[in-house]
């Protein structure tokens, strides 16, 4: 008994220790008996890697991405949010009027990160201070859990992931901030939803004045870009479908204006969608008003500047105000950019490896940053010389395709200058620059090369602050941090033209999968790669099922699915709750 405690103990010990021991068991017959004897030997302490500490800031679309794709369990990762779940915002429209609910769009960080292998712990802050020089970041807590206010506290980082998405830029309109709603988060598109309906229920009222019914029903939507035309046509959809039957008495007073400064709603579009919503607006009663600057918002009236009428300022009275136009930078990240001498520009720039211009080991995107592209007149000298071989001080076509790839790679804007001109390949646009000689003769010095490729940064072009490139910036990054220690050894990237051998990793590249404009009445429009244009119910029911699918988990696809399965039945809930 007392033998088969002593191997249970060394059993367990081995278990325990087995990558710190190693046990030698022998076992000798001696004169008919057995003799058990075992000697401990010290294994060869393994090389301990400490892992790199990642800090990702903000769960929208671009954090929420890179961690759902991050698998490298090398990493230490922590991520800081003032909220702990991600919206899916592009049916945030839909939550303001009761069609979807808004738990329906969100789910918690925390289901998604315990799925992951790498280690990912959550802390509900927001950052107040970025200090790149020490790689700290000064957080409060967004929970109040001391007696003396809200809790700071340090975060210290190898790398850091801002992915803090943008604020409503007001341009400093007077009133805006007090006395209009936004359209940015779920508790915007809930009070919104509670607005509305108060508006209803103060307007049906007894002893309210017919004028004063007027304005509490005229709702005011400023900016006609895609947030803005969704909201409204999802809005005349709810007054005309489902409010007027609950306030009948009321139903003709109801006014709903869309206030844009531009010529024309959803100008990002095409041409096509642009005429198609504004005259189904016209048709549905939804006043339209283009060319009409807000320059200030009392409790109870708007100001516009009318900019086709010399400039004749117009006092519009509303009951409910919806401003979404524009988007602004988050005082913390202004703070920042002023440290890394970015003062001037609207968002963090960065690289087209999505690294912050000036850091090292800072990456931004999404909303808060924009991809400052490199052209490539700053670096036609240093492409030429790197083309340029034998060093004869001139080019032939077959010595610039032997770049071309790393070209078109490193600068998209030579791929897209060629394909608006028409051109398969460098030889057609070399060939022009030469005239009429045969392309495999062709050779061009630097002054010539410079003329044939003057007007290729002209293509250079920002990428739109939507919901799609955050995405794919975040999957992007994801990758290229799953491959961080192997692309060190073994770069995929590009030529490096101004310095050896290649770029760790190939560029960031948007891939346009189209965009679609809700416009009432089950009637889309979508946009779709190939600028091809479907406008209709039939583009309605796309748009469903393209937005049913990238919903981040089964459980929110199932409660968005459900939710518009019971508005057909039973209509929109009108509930103040």
């Amino acid at each position: 008994m007392t033998s088969f405690t002593v191997f249970e103990r060394l059993s367990r010990t081995f278990r325990d220790h087995q990558s710190h021991l190693k046990l030698v068991l022998l076992c000798t017959a001696v004169s008919g008996g057995g003799v058990l004897a075992y000697g401990v030997v010290a294994a060869s302490e393994p090389a301990v890697t400490e892992k790199k500490k990642v800090v990702v800031l903000g769960t929208g679309w671009a954090g929420t991405s890179f961690l759902k794709n991050l698998n490298n369990p090398k990493y230490e990762v922590q991520v800081v949010s003032p909220r702990n779940y991600f919206a899916f915002t592009p049916l945030l429209p839909s939550v303001t009027c009761g069609t979807i609910e808004a738990r329906s769009i969100v789910e918690p960080v925390r289901n998604i990160l315990r799925k992951k292998k790498v280690n990912i712990q959550f802390n509900e802050a927001e950052c107040v201070k970025i200090d790149e020089e020490n790689r700290k970041l000064y957080c409060r807590s967004n929970v109040n859990n001391s007696l003396h206010g809200k809790e700071e506290f340090v975060v210290d980082y190898d790398y850091l992931i801002i992915s803090v998405g943008a604020t409503v830029n007001t341009f400093n309109t007077p009133g805006v901030v007090e006395n209009c709603h936004f359209l940015k988060e779920v508790e915007d598109a809930q009070k919104i939803r509670r607005k509305v309906l108060d508006c209803f229920e103060r307007a049906n009222l007894p002893g309210v004045s017919e004028e004063e019914k007027k304005r509490i029903l005229h709702f005011a939507i400023v900016g006609g870009g895609p947030t803005g035309v969704e909201f409204a046509a999802s809005l005349h959809d709810f007054v005309n479908e489902d409010l007027v039957r609950l306030y009948p008495g009321i139903k003709d007073l109801v006014k709903i204006t869309l206030l844009e400064a531009g010529d024309h709603i959803l100008s990002m579009f095409d041409k096509r969608i642009t005429a198609f919503a504004e005259d189904k607006f016209q048709r549905d009663g939804i006043d339209l008003k283009t060319g009409s600057m807000v320059v200030k918002v009392s409790e109870k009236e708007i100001s516009t500047k009318e900019l086709k009428n010399g400039g004749k300022i117009t006092t519009i009275p509303y009951g409910m105000a919806v401003w979404s136009t524009g988007i602004g930078t988050r005082p913390f990240i202004k703070d920042f950019m002023t440290q890394i001498g970015q003062a001037s520009r609207r968002a963090l720039a960065t690289d087209e490896w999505l690294r912050v211009e000036g850091c090292n080991n800072v990456y931004a995107l999404g909303d808060c940053a924009t991809i400052n592209q490199r052209k490539v007149m700053e670096d036609i000298v240093a492409i030429f010389k790197k083309a340029d071989k034998d060093s004869s001080g001139t080019l032939t076509v077959k010595e610039f395709q032997e770049v071309m790839n790393d070209i078109l790679e490193r600068y998209p804007q030579v791929e897209l200058f060629l394909k608006n001109k028409q051109m398969r390949n460098i030889a057609d646009l070399l060939k022009e620059a030469k005239g009429d000689v045969k392309k495999e003769s062709i050779e061009l010095n630097i002054e010539e090369l410079k003329t044939a490729l003057s007007n290729v940064d002209s293509q250079m072009k920002f990428l739109p602050a939507t919901a799609q490139v955050a995405s794919q910036q975040g999957t992007y990054l994801a990758k290229c941090f799953n491959h961080m220690e192997e692309c060190e050894k073994d770069p995929e990237g590009p030529l490096r033209f101004r310095g050896e051998g290649r770029h760790r990793f190939k560029p960031f590249r948007y891939k346009h999968l189209g965009q679609f404009a809700p416009l009432g009445g089950e009637q889309t429009a979508a946009q779709l790669p190939g600028d091809w244009v479907s406008i209709g119910h039939s583009s309605q029911w796309l748009w469903y099922s393209v937005y049913a699918s990238k919903q981040v988990s089964w459980r929110t696809r199932a409660l968005v699915v459900t939710d518009w399965a019971r508005r057909f039945i039973f209509g929109r809930d009108s509930s103040q709750i």
